[in-house]
C-alpha cells in the first residue's frame, strides 16, 4: 500500500518534543507519496499540499486494486507533443486535416500546448477555464469543434494508456452550445434574379444548386458525362476543393456519391448552357495535392479555363450578382442558399425528410429534419382529414370520406 512522507519534518520529536527539521525543509514540495506499482517498482510522486498527496495516495490504491493503474510518467507527455504525432497519425482527408492543424495551432496549443497530458487528465477544471476564455474570441460552434478535436485526442490517449481518463468529459466541462440559425429560404423571384444578374456562362450553376440541391463545390465538378439524359438522373461523383492553396477532385461530401432526380426545367436550361458553353477538359489531383491526376470534361470552368476557385469567383462573380439583384452578400446568402430553395421546394410538395437527405447527400435525416423542420407544410389541416376519413363510417353526421352530414 501506498505512505505518505513529509520531506520536511522527521516523524520523530527531537530533544524538546518538537519535530525535528530535516535538511531540505523550506525546500521543494513538502509531501511525497510512496508505493509499490503493479510491476513491483518502488514510485514516488511529490506534492506541496498534503490534501492533495492524501488524494494521490487513495487514487493510486483503488487504481491498482482495481487493475486500471497507469504509470504517472507516461502522462508527462506535453499536449502540444502527443497533438502533433496524433494528429500525423489520423486518416481523415487533406482539406479536413488541414482545418483541424489550424484549430490546433490557433486555439489550442498556444495555450494548452505546454501542459502535460498527465495534469489535464487530473485536473479538468484547466480545460473549462481554456474552453471559457476561448468563447470570448470565438463563435460557440467554432469553439466547440475545438473542445471536439481536443476530446478526440484525449481519447487516444486513454486509449494508449498514458492518461485513465478524458477530461474533456468531466460534468464540470460544458460543451458551448449555439443557437442554429433558421434557414430562411430564398423565394423563386430571388432566385430567378441572381440568376440573370449572373454572367451567362454561370447562371445554370444556380439550376444545379436550386433545381437539384448540389453543393457549391459538386457544382464546380459537374460534368455532362455525370447527367444521364435518357433516365433523366444527375450523378453527382464529385466536386472541386482547395486543400493547401491547390485545386482538386474530390468525392462529395463524405465521400457519399448521389443520384438526383433530374426535373425538364433543369434538363432543358443545362443543356442550352452546354450548347452555348461547351464543357472544357481539367485535369486535377485526385483527393490530395499529390495524388493521381484525373482529367474530367466540366461543365463549368473560369474564363480562362481551368477550373474554379471558390473564394475568387464568389468574391468577383456571385457577390457582384447578389448586388445587382438587390440582395446583400453575406453567409445567409452564399450559394449554400440555392440548396435551401431546392429543400424548401421539395417539402412544400410533400417530399418527405428520408428522400430529401438522399437527394441533399445527407447521412443523417434527422439532420435534415433539424435543419428544415421549420419548412416542413402544416399537418393540421391533414390531420383534421386523416381522422375524419378513419372514422367517418361510424360517427353520426359524418360521411365516409370526411364530408359532413346535413
Amino acid at each position: 500500500m501506498a505512505s505518505i512522507e513529509d520531506r520536511w519534518f522527521s516523524a520523530r520529536p527531537g530533544p524538546d518534543g518538537k519535530k525535528a527539521r530535516k535538511p531540505r525543509h523550506g525546500t521543494g514540495k513538502r509531501w511525497k507519496v510512496h508505493y509499490i506499482d503493479p510491476d513491483g517498482r518502488q514510485r514516488g510522486e511529490s506534492f506541496g499540499r498534503r490534501v492533495d498527496a492524501e488524494r494521490f495516495k487513495a487514487t493510486i490504491e483503488a487504481d491498482i486494486v482495481r487493475g486500471v493503474y497507469i504509470d504517472p510518467d507516461a502522462g508527462r507527455r506535453t499536449l502540444k507533443a502527443y497533438g502533433e504525432s496524433w494528429l500525423a497519425a489520423q486518416t481523415f482527408g487533406e482539406s479536413t486535416r488541414e482545418r483541424t492543424e489550424s484549430r490546433l495551432r490557433l486555439h489550442l496549443f498556444p495555450v494548452l500546448g505546454r501542459r502535460e497530458l498527465g495534469e489535464l487528465a487530473r485536473s479538468p477544471s484547466i480545460i473549462q477555464a481554456w474552453l471559457r476564455g476561448l468563447q470570448a474570441t470565438l463563435a460557440p460552434s467554432t469553439a466547440a469543434l475545438v473542445l471536439k478535436n481536443l476530446s478526440a485526442m484525449m481519447t487516444a490517449a486513454v486509449d494508449d494508456g498514458l492518461i485513465p481518463r478524458n477530461p474533456c468529459r468531466a460534468a464540470s466541462v460544458r460543451t458551448p452550445k449555439a443557437e442554429a440559425p433558421r434557414v430562411v429560404p430564398w423565394p423563386g423571384p430571388r432566385v430567378a434574379a441572381v440568376r440573370a444578374a449572373l454572367p451567362a456562362g454561370y447562371r445554370a450553376m444556380t439550376d444545379c444548386g436550386a433545381g437539384l440541391g448540389m453543393r457549391q463545390g459538386e457544382v464546380f465538378g459537374i460534368s455532362p458525362d455525370d447527367v444521364d439524359w435518357l433516365r433523366k438522373m444527375v450523378h453527382v461523383r464529385r466536386q472541386v476543393k482547395i486543400v493547401g492553396g491547390r485545386p482538386l477532385f474530390a468525392p462529395p461530401k463524405g465521400g457519399k456519391e448521389r443520384d438526383v432526380p433530374l426535373p425538364e426545367s433543369v434538363a432543358l436550361r443545362l443543356s442550352a448552357h452546354l450548347a452555348e458553353h461547351p464543357a472544357r477538359e481539367v485535369g486535377l489531383p485526385w483527393q490530395a495535392p499529390g495524388g493521381q491526376k484525373v482529367t474530367v470534361a466540366l461543365a463549368f470552368t473560369a474564363p480562362a479555363g481551368g477550373a474554379i476557385w471558390r473564394g475568387e469567383w464568389n468574391r468577383n462573380t456571385w457577390h457582384p450578382a447578389l448586388q445587382a439583384a438587390g440582395v446583400t452578400p453575406g453567409r445567409a446568402n452564399g450559394f449554400h442558399a440555392l440548396r435551401h430553395a431546392f429543400a424548401s421546394a421539395l417539402l412544400a410538395d410533400g417530399v418527405d425528410i428520408r428522400t430529401l437527405a438522399e437527394h441533399l447527400g445527407h447521412h443523417d435525416p434527422a439532420f435534415t429534419l433539424r435543419v428544415y423542420c421549420h419548412l416542413i407544410p402544416s399537418g393540421q389541416e391533414r390531420m383534421r382529414s386523416a381522422v375524419d376519413r378513419a372514422l367517418g363510417g361510424d360517427c353520426p353526421g359524418i360521411a365516409q370520406g370526411g364530408e359532413t352530414g346535413s
